[in-house]
């Protein structure tokens, strides 16, 4: 997953986003150890400060733990990724349904427009 910053809104909400992203998907395992934060600004072409800022706000929603001495890790409470996987998927369903609404389409019109896209991924 590439670090994809947009100027639309702040750099360390986007990067605390694509780092949940990253942890959800698997990119970055249950316990496993983050890189540090200057590698990570630097793969993401930002501030230390930056990252920093991000990778703090990630570990009080509590996804990562930090050890001083070692570093940063991903949690290993299973339950608690599974909870911030389902808030994500919520969200982006959230503003699908409303934009789909704004189109004009109706409960009927939406699943049907999901159930032809489903059968052409698995294609």
């Amino acid at each position: 997953m590439t670090w994809e910053i947009k100027s639309d809104r702040p750099i360390y909400s986007q990067l605390t986003e694509l780092i949940k992203l990253k942890i959800c998907s698997g990119e970055y395992p249950l316990g496993s150890k983050l890189p540090s934060v200057r590698d990570l600004a630097k793969e993401a072409s930002v501030n230390p400060n930056t990252m920093q800022r991000a990778l703090a706000s990630l570990e009080e929603e509590g996804l990562l733990v930090s050890n001083r001495t070692v570093g940063r890790f991903v949690t290993e409470d299973i339950s608690r990724i599974k909870q911030v996987r389902n808030q994500l998927a919520r969200e982006h369903v959230k503003i699908f349904l409303e934009n789909m609404t704004r189109l004009g389409f109706d409960h009927e019109d939406i699943v049907s427009v999901i159930s032809e896209m489903e059968k052409e991924m698995r294609e």
